[in-house]
């Protein structure tokens, strides 16, 4: 059954950075796009941003913007979340997710088929 698993979480001063993993494992999956989110308890779900798989075009959420970069490897089997500039409002449990097929708005956690199981990020002033 494939799943999504991530990496690279832990904790962080605020203006340092922190690189975010994301990998197909237990097989391959088709992708139209993929994603990060982010929530801290009591809060929704938010969209960070998003990649689509095909031609690399990205998308971001206005308060990461500028700050953020989400990548894939040349592979497409593996999704980074470069995360400069943090701040404490950025902690988090961050999430990745992907959708199969064409369609759905990438802001929208129901658009997306498969999920990772989190990782926390913890920005300190």
């Amino acid at each position: 059954q494939v799943q999504l698993v991530e990496s690279g979480g832990g904790s962080v001063q605020a203006g340092g950075s922190l690189r975010l993993s994301c990998a197909v494992s237990g097989g391959s999956s088709r992708i139209y796009y993929w994603g990060w989110f982010r929530q801290v308890p009591g809060k929704e779900r938010e969209g960070v941003g998003v990649i689509y798989h095909n031609d690399d075009s990205t998308y971001y959420a206005d308060p990461v913007k500028g700050r953020f970069t989400i990548s894939q490897n040349n592979a497409k089997n593996t999704m980074y979340l470069q995360m400069n500039n943090v701040k404490p409002d950025d902690s988090a449990m961050y999430y990745c997710a992907l959708r199969r097929y064409n369609g759905g708005d990438w802001r929208d956690e129901g658009a997306y088929n498969i999920w990772g199981q989190g990782t926390q990020v913890t920005v300190s002033a």
